[in-house]
């Protein structure tokens, strides 16, 4: 590298715009700090600059300090250990893995043009994985567990090239990526519910793979803490693109990770300049950025920007030059620089004035093309890889330059369009074939041949030998945990529920006082995790910080203002509570990493997310549709839910859209309970599902804080047609009135009591009986009857009705359903209700008002229910329409109808 006491004042100034007044004293000054590196050691040198600094803060001079340093490698060149692989091999390897990725990708899109798929990504990334691959990334053995690896997404191809040569995966396979419904296709990105084998990360929404990570970082730290498992010495490596980091998700946690010192996290960021459309920062440095980012939340930043070729012009270059035409030098450009060759890079980089020719002077045109970015060198990779393996204190982000599209030719490298290159012609493909110096002939190149080694070849026993020595392959997927606890019944922590008999609760202190006693089991009770983003207060938790207190690394090092209070906010390192403050996000991820820990870890938990039901779908449901592509178990509780049972706090903050979502994720179940013992029953279930039988599937459950007597179980005793009901979604709650009821009134959740309520006002006032059903889940009636129609169709004559449609049959008159939610959920089962059918919703924006008007105004209360049921009648010729007329007047109804609720 250059000799920075030469070059730095003129550097600084540069950046800073300003002039040097008295270029002497400050040459003392960096000589004395050179002096202190040179005898003492940069330890010392480090000491000096931070005191220095600080004591300037105290006298009022204020640092005009870059936040970025200078464009050039972290690591200088003196310092990287010798490299402990063989180069030639390697190089060799990693030939075959480009051309195995870019060959399955072309010809997908020659045989179906229609597939897409991605070349570039891994072209620029190949070497940060192959890295890795050979010299870091562990598996699990019989000392410690294994390393987890998040992979860029588009760079999948590169992950199946390997997984090919390794034998996991035939030909057969990679003839068919992108191509799943028949034969054994490959996914376009990472699913592990497409491949629960192999991947186990879903990282294709950007953003998403950047939080999750961090949280399972810390999650692992959590589980050291309690003493659950050991996890020390474990890594987990996040390979990420430049342009993702622009996702909130994706920088939304750093401060987290730093906070917790999660020294067991690496993110390598993928740093090509490049976007879908054009450059990540056309007018500034995405590398710059993202140092500035990453140092400010308090991570270790390594750059890897030129590879080993550039070393030699670092060493000549005494005056700076090349330092200072980077610093001139924005994204765009370099973009340019990377699409044409030594030529256009000699006139255009080099010929900026007459020192950076002079450094170039020596190089042919071919030199100066092949100057590898550091992204594209090993040696620098394995040197910064191996400097974050041991940095302790912080976590890692290595900002490694490469080119997107590297080694693809005029059509792919660095060009504007080369993330949507997905053909190339002939001559191209030769191109990259003597690139990287394949044994292929014309016709293997043109038939897209994909080249598999022999078994006893060199490469391939090399990188046999690199695995094993790491403990064996991956990615690879636990899909079953070895050993599931013991759960305990049901009477033994939820015969309160059973047997309420009226006493008044929500259905969500209901539920923390569930909980409360699954926390206190000697088997289960380590396993559960509880999970709130700032509202355990609001749910009624208080009472578990003093009960199993909240994790925290470091303890609680403070007195709490609560001190004396019985329920005092108890902070700790063994902490059960995950508190995730005012990140709906980070809640999830950390409620992601605890519902993946049977595969993960192989240790099953059992996670319940606590929040407003809001705040769940509506803000992160794209975070909740990976979680369900990873296969989580565990339960969302959907805590103040509804539109109408929040009162006053008015549009945000109301729910009438969350059980629709839901119903849309294949391996959601979502229940919209009414009643403590149907929490219960649902709760048991679900632990039944998730950690006994080991189905990959996760509970949506909602509850309420409205406060009303909770009856005990139908008949005082929870049969099996009770269960069975709540279970798949509907049951009468008096069954005795079935033979005689003239309406069929459906209620769930908040609403199901406004419909009691309406029934005997039907009774009292018209003399009409109505028999009144329980729907816990109109999602599970709706799949139900899908399946059935599915069967139907296939000419089963036997096919069972539809569970809803058997439950109703046996009744008669018209159904009227009401909800708390819009009216797209109850109509989610029309087609299998067998008679006339009404639904009654809360569509609309939410207002901030009392929950009896809410409920009014949205037309779903008791007088709503009313109205609808004897309109029906009326409609089926059952009652005069004088009836309808005299309950409009009775129940102070306007006479004139305004606009509906959902257009005000």
């Amino acid at each position: 590298m250059m000799d920075m006491s030469s070059g730095t004042t003129q550097l600084l100034s540069l950046a800073k715009g300003r002039e040097d007044t008295d270029p002497g004293e400050t040459a003392e000054w960096l000589e004395a700090l050179d002096a202190v590196v040179a005898h003492v050691g940069k330890e010392r040198a480090q000491y000096l600059f931070d005191r220095l600094a600080e004591h300037a803060l105290s006298v009022g001079v204020e640092s005009a300090r870059a936040r970025a340093t200078p464009y050039a490698n972290t690591i200088p060149v003196a310092q990287p250990p010798p490299y402990p692989g063989n180069l030639d091999i390697e190089e060799r390897l990693a030939a075959v893995l480009r051309w195995n990725a870019l060959a399955m990708v072309v010809r997908a899109n020659r045989a179906y043009g229609e597939l897409g798929g991605h070349i570039a990504s891994y072209a620029s990334a190949a070497d940060l994985f192959e890295v890795g691959f050979n010299h870091f990334f562990r598996t699990a053995d019989d000392k410690i567990g294994g390393d987890l690896v998040y992979f860029q997404p588009h760079s999948s191809p590169g992950v199946y090239a390997r997984a090919y040569l390794e034998g996991f995966l035939d030909e057969a396979h990679l003839q068919h990526y992108r191509r799943e419904i028949a034969g054994p296709g490959l996914c376009s990105y990472p699913h592990p519910w497409l491949m629960p084998d192999f991947w186990q990360f879903p990282t294709g929404s950007m953003g998403i793979g950047p939080i999750n990570s961090i949280y399972q970082a810390r999650f692992m730290r959590y589980l050291q803490n309690r003493g659950l498992q050991r996890t020390e010495g474990r890594k987990v490596w996040d390979f990420f693109g430049d342009g993702e980091m622009d996702e909130p998700e994706s920088i939304g946690a750093l401060s987290l990770a730093a906070r917790e010192q999660l020294d067991n996290l690496v993110f390598v960021i993928n740093c090509n300049l490049q976007r879908l459309d054009g450059p990540v920062r056309s007018n500034g440095r995405i590398v710059d950025e993202l140092e500035a980012q990453f140092t400010g939340a308090g991570w270790n930043v390594i750059k890897v920007l030129w590879g080993s070729d550039w070393d030699a012009l670092f060493a000549r270059d005494r005056t700076g030059a090349l330092l200072r035409a980077f610093a001139h030098t924005v994204d765009g450009q370099f973009q340019t620089f990377s699409a044409n060759d030594g030529r256009y890079n000699r006139e255009r980089f080099f010929g900026q004035n007459p020192e950076l020719a002079a450094l170039a002077a020596h190089l042919s045109d071919e030199d100066i093309d092949r100057l590898r970015r550091g992204g594209h060198d090993v040696k620098k990779l394995h040197a910064a890889y191996a400097k974050a393996l041991a940095h302790k204190g912080q976590p890692t982000v290595i900002l490694a330059k490469t080119m997107k599209g590297f080694g693809m030719g005029s059509v792919g490298q660095g060009r504007m369009t080369t993330h949507q290159q997905k053909k190339l012609d002939l001559d191209d493909l030769k191109a990259f074939r003597d690139r990287f110096r394949l044994p292929l002939s014309d016709a293997d190149v043109e038939q897209l041949k994909f080249y598999k080694l022999a078994d006893n070849a060199p490469e391939m026993r090399y990188l046999h030998e690199r695995r094993a020595a790491l403990g064996g392959y991956l990615p690879r997927r636990r899909a079953r945990a070895s050993q599931a606890p013991t759960l305990p019944s049901l009477n033994t922590w939820g015969q309160f529920a059973l047997d309420a008999a009226n006493k008044e609760m929500s259905t969500t202190m209901a539920f923390v006082r569930m909980l409360g006693s699954l926390l206190k089991d000697a088997q289960l009770g380590k396993r559960v995790v509880p999970v709130v983003a700032d509202e355990a207060r609001t749910f009624g938790m208080a009472n578990l910080f003093r009960q199993v207190g909240i994790y925290s690394p470091l303890g609680q090092l403070y007195e709490p203002e609560d001190m004396g209070s019985m329920l005092y906010y108890r902070e700790d390192t063994t902490g059960q509570i995950l508190e995730e403050g005012i990140s709906e996000a980070g809640a999830i991820s950390s409620w992601i990493a605890a519902a993946t820990s049977y595969s993960v870890h192989d240790l099953p938990m059992l996670p319940f997310y606590i929040y407003y039901s809001m705040f769940g779908f509506q803000r992160i449901g794209d975070l909740i549709f990976a979680a369900a592509d990873q296969r989580s178990r565990g339960f969302l509780i959907g805590a103040t839910s509804g539109r109408t049972t929040l009162g006053g706090e008015g549009l945000q903050h109301q729910d009438g859209t969350s059980h629709v979502t839901a119903s849309t994720i294949p391996n959601c179940r979502a229940y919209d309970p009414a009643f403590a013992y149907e929490v219960a029953v649902i709760v048991d279930e679900g632990m039944q599902e998730m950690m006994a039988r080991q189905n990959d599937l996760f509970y949506y459950m909602t509850v309420t804080n409205e406060n009303y007597a909770q009856p005990s179980v139908p008949g005082g005793d929870l049969g099996d047609a009770t269960r069975e009901g709540i279970l798949r979604g509907i049951y009468c709650l008096d069954n005795a009135v079935l033979d005689t009821a003239q309406v069929q009134l459906l209620g769930s959740g908040a609403i199901l009591n406004e419909a009691i309520a309406a029934r005997a006002m039907l009774k009292q006032d018209w003399n009409i009986e109505a028999a009144v059903w329980s729907v816990t889940s109109y999602t599970e009636l709706h799949r139900d009857g899908a399946a059935c129609e599915r069967v139907a169709r296939a000419g089963d004559d036997d096919t069972p009705a539809p569970f809803v449609t058997r439950a109703l049959g046996a009744s008669r008159g018209p159904v009227i359903a009401s909800t708390d939610y819009v009216r797209a959920l109850p109509e989610l089962i029309r087609a299998h209700v067998p008679r006339r059918y009404v639904t009654l919703g809360t569509d609309g924006f939410g207002r901030s008002d009392t929950r009896q008007a809410l409920r009014e105004f949205f037309e779903v209360d008791r007088v709503a229910i009313v109205l609808a049921a004897l309109r029906s009648l009326i409609d089926e010729g059952a009652i005069d329409r004088s009836v309808l007329k005299a309950a409009r007047g009775k129940y102070q109804c306007a006479e004139e109808v305004s606009a509906a609720p959902w257009s005000r």
